[in-house]
């Protein structure tokens, strides 16, 4: 009897970034569990930063989840959750957008939390989504990198940078966990949890624990 899969899509076209995610989940494999199978999205642009970049992968996402007959659930790695929505509509099969189920496990290990995010601009699209789910008295704050998708999943000082954004996020704020807002950030999850001392959630993580909590009690 073949295992049953669970497929994550790197919406961007960045090969780094899917290496990063495939690295950041080897922990949640085990034996006779779910195959996790990280996919790059080819006709994804090199980093999701604009909500152009956003609407444009909504069609090919839908594509692909729409075409596979062979995945047990779904999981959309980026942070902004490209084409949840119509993904969902196009599969009676799981789908799970990271930053949906980032906040939420944030939510279950503090009562509040901060974000940190790749770029300034990232933040309005951020906190549109989160008034959506009716989150924002929950929020301590969202703070920027100002880098880069690609610089976060393989530049240099990208870790000391995110120390700094979370020691003010967590001192000034008084997010009393973090939540990664990019799913290029992956590698970094605990080196920074050290350095900071409260829970650091990477979304990409929870998205998929919760994937393999679905999949492994459908069949049992």
């Amino acid at each position: 009897m073949s295992r049953p899969r669970i497929l994550v899509i790197n919406p961007n076209s960045n090969p780094a970034v899917t290496q990063g995610l495939e690295d950041a989940l080897r922990p949640l494999g085990f034996e006779g569990g779910p195959e996790l199978v990280c996919q790059t999205l080819a006709e994804g642009p090199f980093g999701i930063e604009s909500q152009a970049d956003v609407d444009g992968v909504a069609v090919p996402l839908r594509r692909l989840v729409e075409g596979d007959n062979s995945s047990a659930a779904f999981v959309i790695a980026c942070y902004s959750d490209p084409g949840l929505q119509v993904c969902r509509e196009g599969t009676e099969r799981p789908v799970f957008g990271i930053a949906e189920c980032g906040v939420l496990t944030a939510l279950a290990r503090a009562e509040t939390f901060g974000v940190i995010a790749i770029a300034q601009r990232s933040i309005p699209r951020h906190m549109r989504y989160l008034r959506q789910m009716g989150l924002t008295d929950r929020l301590a704050g969202e703070r920027p990198l100002n880098m880069s998708v690609a610089e976060t999943a393989s530049g240099e000082g990208t870790l000391a940078r995110m120390i700094d954004v979370g020691r003010a996020l967590r001192d000034q704020d008084g997010a009393r966990a973090i939540v990664m807002g990019c799913a290029g950030m992956a590698r970094h999850r605990r080196p920074l949890e050290d350095a900071l001392g409260i829970p650091v959630i990477d979304p990409t993580q929870a998205a998929v624990s919760m994937a393999l909590g679905t999949v492994q009690f459908s069949a049992h």
